[in-house]
């Protein structure tokens, strides 16, 4: 074959025409185009279709994902409804075996929640924020459920009557067996608020913002319950006698005369604890504590702030402090000097508690027939009762009487297992609201007891703070006709200080006329004329560590009022006289140290809850 032979064998393509710049593509051909565009197609195709198919993936496992956590929640009601007193079943092993379907289901919920799609979507820009929260509430079910549940399932006695008695004896046992998991389940529960915190508040899709509300707002009752589970399954043996005898001061706290700790303490008694057994050894009033005295050094602040009221040698001033540590060292003080006892522990509640405990247990029976309920228990020992008896020493039996028959009612619930769920939950809703308080002897346990609420103390910590404080200086019972109302606002900064304005109206309700003369006694006898009705109040207004008073006016009038400190925090007080059917505004402006957060608030426990509005306002810069 010839060169020209050679050449004329492969077929010419046309060149390019003139001008044209020939590139070289190696590897590729005409009839490779083709399949060049079927493959960006495809491409195409699979861009479009990834996504679409992880929404579907999405929107399938979430829905999947809700039903487990409706099989998760339905569980919880029968595990919540198996312990309420009314339900005389359930076992523990049933308890265990409902929180057991209960985390299974949250915990399929939690895995149909996971993978690659749905961390993907959950990053995603705005779209990302309903599959975030959807996330974020099925792994805190797979936690509460897993690590919270089915130890508390354990935990908690089974509800079966005791009829010879040792119900308490048992609760306490269990207590003990399961507090390294109360403990865990604690700190489990508080990590979870905060996780549950931390997810999206306002998303495109309501519905998810309302369920992660919701979850928040179950979890901040919730974290406080655990938290006081956790501490008694630490304290409250030693304290109810597993150890050994205890005893127990109690004063019942009447709350028509105002005192620091909540009212004057009135009836007493004294309560022991022998291995879970509980039993009062005594009863009285507070005319046994005329001529006793207290022999105890609360500083130096303390002294300059009551010296001029005598706490320490006037019974009825006992409690003017709100922190009650003090009230109750001064009361063990004055127990031991009146009968050379020492007690392990003072305990403190208000007729409020004792109608919380009657709800549980059934209603009490007193000697004369009445029937004390939780719906008339407040009424007839804090204003039926001045109505009913003339005579102060039939009343003082009176209200020992009343305070006898709903202890007596209480001891025997107490060693009923069916009861202890929902006494436990009138306990912890009377700690609270500061219905209840509690102090030990014992260094240890006090040290534990102060860091919650129900310890009644005055926290020293710097910080925003707001406390309003009425001592009632009459020596009246018309306290029980007594509204407050409290608005702490948030005003603005100047020179890294924040000023705050505080609104406090107090309003007496006493009717004209129809009152007792011992419900309208005025033993401070004032200089000036006075009707039956009217009351007289020492106001202290608690403010943060550090903050000063620029000014304050009382019914639109320049106000001067007392500077004092306690436990750190700056205290401004006046006495104030209330007229029947009267209401009355203290402002005070403030400079507080600078923080960008709501104040820690201090709560008084009277007849008529104190209203309280919080308008926290913008941060300040430093």
């Amino acid at each position: 074959m010839t060169e020209q032979d050679i050449a004329t064998a492969v077929p010419r393509r046309p060149g390019p025409r003139r001008g044209a710049v020939r590139m070289h593509r190696p590897g590729r051909s005409r009839e490779a185009r083709p399949g060049r565009r079927r493959a960006l197609r495809y491409a195409l195709l699979a861009v479009v279709a990834l996504p679409v198919a992880g929404a579907v993936w999405i929107g399938v496992t979430g829905l999947f994902a809700r039903w487990e956590l409706l099989a998760a929640q339905r569980d919880l009601n029968a595990l919540r409804q198996s312990v309420t007193p009314a339900s005389g079943s359930g076992s523990a092993r049933e308890r265990q075996q409902v929180a057991r379907s209960a985390a299974v289901h949250a915990a399929r919920a939690h895995r149909l929640t996971t993978g690659p799609a749905w961390y993907s979507a959950s990053s995603l820009p705005f779209l990302g924020g309903p599959v975030d929260t959807l996330r974020g509430a099925a792994y805190a079910a797979d936690r509460l459920t897993g690590e919270v549940l089915l130890p508390l399932a354990g935990a908690l006695p089974t509800p079966t009557p005791n009829r010879h008695g040792g119900g308490m004896a048992q609760a306490l046992t269990t207590l003990q067996q399961h507090a390294p998991d109360l403990v865990r389940a604690a700190r489990v529960v508080s990590e979870v608020q905060a996780d549950v915190h931390r997810l999206p508040r306002s998303t495109w899709l309501s519905a998810a913002d309302r369920a992660r509300a919701d979850l928040a707002r179950q979890l901040d009752r919730l974290t406080p319950v655990m938290a006081d589970a956790s501490l008694a399954a630490r304290v409250l043996p030693p304290m109810l006698g597993t150890q050994g005898d205890r005893r127990y001061f109690l004063a019942f706290q009447n709350i028509a005369e105002a005192r620091g700790t909540g009212g004057v303490p009135g009836a007493f008694a004294v309560l022991r604890a022998n291995r879970g057994h509980l039993s009062f050894e005594r009863f009285g009033n507070n005319t046994e504590m005329a001529t006793a005295k207290a022999d105890v050094d609360l500083g130096e602040d303390f002294t300059a702030r009551y010296e001029g009221s005598a706490p320490t040698r006037v019974w009825a001033n006992s409690n003017m402090s709100p922190h009650f540590p003090y009230a109750a060292r001064i009361w063990a003080s004055y127990w031991r000097d009146h009968t050379g006892e020492d007690v392990d522990g003072v305990i403190a509640l208000d007729p409020a508690t004792l109608g919380r405990l009657l709800r549980v247990t059934g209603p009490a029976r007193m000697a004369d027939g009445t029937e004390l309920s939780a719906d008339n228990v407040v009424d007839l020992t804090e204003r039926t009762s001045y109505a009913r008896y003339d005579d102060v020493t039939r009343r003082k039996a009176y209200f020992v009487d009343a305070a006898r028959a709903a202890a007596g009612r209480l001891m025997a619930a107490i060693d009923d297992t069916r009861l202890l769920p929902g006494l436990l939950m009138a306990v912890h809703d009377a700690q609270r609201d500061g219905r209840l308080k509690v102090w030990s002897a014992h260094t240890a346990e006090q040290r534990l007891l102060q860091t919650r609420p129900y310890s009644g103390t005055l926290p020293d910590a710097p910080g925003p703070f707001a406390g309003l404080v009425v001592n009632n200086a009459a020596g009246s019972k018309l306290d029980y006709y007594l509204d407050r109302s409290l608005t702490w606002e948030a005003e603005g900064c100047s020179g890294g200080e924040r000023l705050v304005t505080v609104t406090v109206t107090l309003t007496n309700r006493a009717p004209a006329s129809g009152l007792p003369g011992y419900v309208t006694l005025r033993e401070d006898r004032p200089n000036y004329r006075t009707r039956p009705g009217d009351n007289r109040l020492l106001v202290s207004y608690y403010a943060g560590v550090g903050a000063g008073l620029t000014g304050a006016t009382l019914d639109g009038r320049p106000a001067l009022l007392a500077s004092g400190v306690e436990r750190g925090h700056s205290v401004f007080a006046l006495n104030l006289e209330l007229p029947a059917g009267s209401s009355r505004t203290l402002v005070l402006h403030l400079r507080e140290p600078h923080a960008d957060r709501a104040p820690t608030l201090l709560q008084q426990s009277l007849v008529t809850p104190q209203r309280t509005t919080v308008k926290p306002g913008g941060a300040c810069g430093v």
